[in-house]
């Protein structure tokens, strides 16, 4: 999508997840907040709805979420005081399609959470059942194992876009919004 196609900042849209298989997977009403050379910013204010198959809630805490110009991960930062620190999704084919940001959620994710276990690479269970039950590419393993390690070391290196000046300005974008 070119920055000409781009939704105006604050615009309300849904972020779609989807699994391998094709099959729905996460639904997150969001707003669009920008762009920047990391790529595309959404944010989550407090109250808003999230759900999936089995599981729908409303947000207790606002977060940023960056859709990687790369298109293989989702980086999610909450606000100060939530539990979760930094929530990394890895992805597959993360990219707008038809006006919407939408990606296929490959399992893996990358969590920071300080005041407990820390950074670490979480749902490895479900991701060596999803890889033999949807029969994920050789090198969609080989290239989403590599960078599920790798984020995890720029996370826990507090390296940009995960330290905090560059999530923290969209929270303040975020902000701005709701006043």
């Amino acid at each position: 999508m070119t920055a000409l196609d781009l939704p105006a900042p604050g615009t309300p849209l849904q972020f779609h997840w989807r699994k391998w298989d094709g099959s729905q997977h996460w639904r997150h009403e969001c707003v669009y907040l920008g762009r920047d050379e990391w790529g595309d910013w959404f944010g989550q204010h407090a109250g808003s709805r999230s759900h999936r198959p089995g599981r729908d809630f409303l947000t207790e805490w606002g977060n940023v979420t960056l859709m990687s110009a790369t298109g293989d991960f989702a980086f999610t930062r909450h606000v100060p005081g939530h539990r979760t620190r930094t929530y990394i999704d890895l992805a597959w084919d993360l990219r707008w399609k038809d006006g919407v940001p939408t990606g296929i959620d490959m399992d893996l994710d990358v969590v920071d959470r300080p005041a407990g276990e820390g950074v670490f690479i979480d749902d490895r269970d479900e991701w060596d059942e999803h890889r033999e039950q949807y029969g994920y590419p050789v090198q969609v393993v080989a290239h989403l194992e590599a960078l599920a390690q790798d984020l995890r070391d720029r996370v826990a290196g507090d390296m940009p876009p995960f330290d905090e000046s560059v999530p923290g300005g969209w929270l303040a974008r975020l902000a701005e919004l709701a006043a």
